[in-house]
């Protein structure tokens, strides 16, 4: 625990970042004095760079040593909230959340490849499953401990987190005990560029697009039809990140006993099953419970393509884990773009093809129970 507590820490560190702003928009709004559209856009400013850059973070901390890159995001990471905390006008507050953004792009996908260096391989799927939680927990808590600090003062959230990045970026914290010294011109993105880390990132892409993207609609189908409002409609939505913050270390504990493409397997069809039931939900207590399993179900996903991310690519293994998750986000960047003009037809018809892209995710799966093997690239 003394090992890994930091890089979990890290894991949560950023999704708490940029997901505390959903709570404070009101706040900043008013204390910058300008309109809600631009402070929400801020969200658009963190994501950009933080999902661009993950195609090639990975490689860079491979080739520069993965100690010297986190800490050095860490610092950039932290001054970036000070100046959001600090920030005049908005401008300022959307070039310090672009920073901020750009920063965790070097942190959360590194973090997890330093876990794989530190742990035993029977309990690599354990460890990946808990990394997932602490992550799925920063994100979910992130508008209610946000919100709570807004409550004496917006600025004083980035604050704390300024306070927290720097607390990890002091040497002996930073990763760890992890010691993997810089590469030696081995790790490049063109040793990604294969047909097994391209089904790799369909998968992926199909899971954030298949049973995690679908949330806004799930919000505006409770909006539109059960009339429950924003508090409402948060805690609705919150569920899936519950399930995963419950269930992530045991399935990733099922990834070790069962292996990776069966559990993946087998959260991607339950998933499928739960996705196609919220277009058939009666109520909006229906609606919630449905997706509160999706979150339990999709963790055994994750888990299992989490764990073959990590050590299918051993020779540039953190550029691996973050170009694959660049393509998770990507999924979430296409999700309004395919959904939204599908639900203005039929509301309840994008859950319909989301549960479809789901079992398409789990249909790519199917090969790899002959195929797989760690650290094996087709």
């Amino acid at each position: 625990m003394r090992v890994t507590l930091p890089l979990y820490a890290g894991g949560f560190l950023g999704p708490f970042g940029g997901a505390m702003l959903i709570a404070l928009i009101p706040n900043v709004a008013e204390g910058l004095d300008t309109s809600l559209t631009l402070v929400a856009a801020a969200i658009t400013t963190y994501m950009v760079p933080f999902a661009a850059l993950q195609l090639v973070s990975g490689t860079v901390a491979e080739r520069l040593g993965a100690r010297r890159v986190v800490r050095t995001a860490y610092v950039v990471f932290g001054l970036a909230a000070l100046a959001c905390a600090l920030a005049p006008e908005i401008w300022t507050f959307l070039g310090a959340r672009a920073v901020m953004g750009a920063a965790n792009a070097f942190l959360s996908p590194i973090l997890l490849a330093a876990l794989s260096e530190v742990v035993a391989p029977e309990v690599l799927g354990r460890t990946v499953g808990t990394f997932a939680a602490w992550q799925t927990a920063g994100f979910t808590f992130a508008p209610a401990l946000g919100g709570a600090l807004g409550e004496v003062s917006w600025r004083l959230a980035f604050a704390a987190v300024t306070i927290a990045a720097l607390a990890l970026a002091v040497p002996t914290r930073t990763l760890g005990s992890f010691e993997r010294p810089p590469g030696e011109g081995h790790a490049s993105i063109r040793g990604l560029v294969s047909g097994w880390f391209g089904a790799l990132a369909a998968k992926a892409l199909l899971g954030y697009l298949g049973f995690t993207a679908i949330g806004f609609v799930l919000v505006l189908v409770a909006a539109e039809e059960f009339g429950l409002g924003p508090g409402a409609r948060g805690l609705l939505v919150a569920g899936y990140g519950v399930g995963g913050v419950l269930l992530g270390r045991y399935a990733g504990g099922v990834v070790d006993r069962a292996g990776r493409p069966a559990t993946a397997l087998g959260g991607a069809l339950v998933c499928a099953a739960l996705v196609l039931g919220l277009a058939f939900a009666p109520s909006a207590w229906s609606l919630a419970l449905l997706w509160l399993a999706v979150g339990c179900a999709g963790t055994f996903v994750w888990a299992g393509l989490n764990t073959m991310a990590v050590e299918s690519f051993p020779e540039n293994r953190a550029g691996a884990i973050s170009a694959y998750s660049a393509f998770k986000f990507a999924g979430v960047a296409i999700g309004p773009l395919l959904y939204l003009p599908i639900f203005h037809a039929s509301a309840r018809a994008p859950f319909v093809v989301a549960a479809g892209l789901t079992l398409v995710l789990a249909l790519l799966v199917l090969p790899w129970f002959r195929r797989y093997r760690p650290e094996a690239v087709a």
